[in-house]
């Protein structure tokens, strides 16, 4: 797909076939890109019947999974997605709700406590996400007979927080179009493809894992593995059940594998490159993962 013709993030799921979307391996689930399509759009209808209109902030607390995809992507298309960290405390939960404007909720049937006693405080309506063991992704209790508009390319998609190292964190709005461009711009400067295979270790209530692990991923057509959470342990095994041709990781990630790692893993000759984004890396690490690993090692 051409830059030009990538407008929105629905655009970003222009495929639409039984190729395999995303993996979850702790489940042993995997949904096709209809699937994917057809889970994303219903949840957009479900937001828009329970009263989601373009430019509201859908609040979304869930982990690392296939619930999280589906979730951000369906706020985005009904509304405004504002991810936040599910391990957040009462007091950044109540701020966060509160300045993104959040008109829903969106967090686990089970748990998630202080998310929820925030948004009750605040007087903010909660849907359970829930996920079938077949990987169907849907709200509990949700209305029916909404229809969600196509979203446009200069609709607010993501709200952000910057990290308030200085202060207050400050909202940062992102549209569509910067989006689906940035995802894009990634899946050209690496040959993205159907066949390849991407490993998402980020978080995705952060643009790192959303947009450079999540969204490259799909534009290009090939397949996504999230698992719920980083664990340097199971990776390389991870790597080999599903042939990952590539993954995106923090300093501190890539330094805990090369750590464990005293000579190349033979999980790692599916690899065709390592890209390192969020903060800088020495260049004696990086000529050390390269020559360990034996694939190029990219700083985003």
């Amino acid at each position: 797909m051409t830059l030009k013709s990538v407008e929105t993030l629905l655009d970003v799921l222009h495929f639409a076939d039984s190729h395999t979307a995303v993996i979850v391996p702790e489940l042993g689930i995997s949904i096709t890109y209809d699937s994917l399509r057809q889970q994303v759009l219903a949840m957009a209808n479900a937001l828009t019947a329970a009263g989601i209109r373009r430019g509201d902030a859908v609040a979304i607390a869930l982990p690392n999974g296939l619930p999280a995809i589906v979730s951000f992507l369906a706020a985005s298309i009904a509304g405004t997605a504002a991810p936040l960290n599910p391990a957040y405390p009462y007091e950044e939960f109540h701020f966060f709700l509160g300045d993104t404007d959040a008109r829903v909720l969106l967090c686990p049937a089970v748990g998630s406590e202080f998310v929820r006693t925030a948004a009750k405080d605040r007087e903010i309506p909660v849907f359970a996400v829930e996920m079938t063991e077949q990987g169907n992704v849907h709200l509990a209790d949700a209305p029916s007979g909404g229809s969600a508009p196509t979203p446009r390319a200069d609709d607010i998609a993501l709200i952000l927080h910057t990290s308030g190292s200085t202060g207050r964190p400050k909202r940062v709005p992102l549209r569509h179009f910067n989006l689906a461009v940035s995802s894009a711009n990634i899946a050209n400067t690496y040959a993205l493809s159907p066949e390849d295979v991407s490993l998402c270790i980020m978080p995705l209530f952060h643009i790192h894992g959303l947009i450079g692990s999540t969204m490259a991923t799909l534009l290009s057509g090939g397949t996504l593995v999230v698992p719920t959470k980083f664990n340097a342990l199971s990776f390389w095994r991870t790597v080999r059940e599903h042939r990952v041709t590539w993954y995106s990781g923090v300093p501190t990630m890539h330094q805990l594998l090369l750590a464990r790692s005293h000579q190349k893993p033979p999980e790692a000759d599916s690899l065709r490159f390592i890209r390192s984004c969020s903060a800088p890396l020495s260049s004696e690490l990086i000529h050390k993962i390269e020559e360990l690993f034996g694939v190029p090692f990219v700083e985003a």
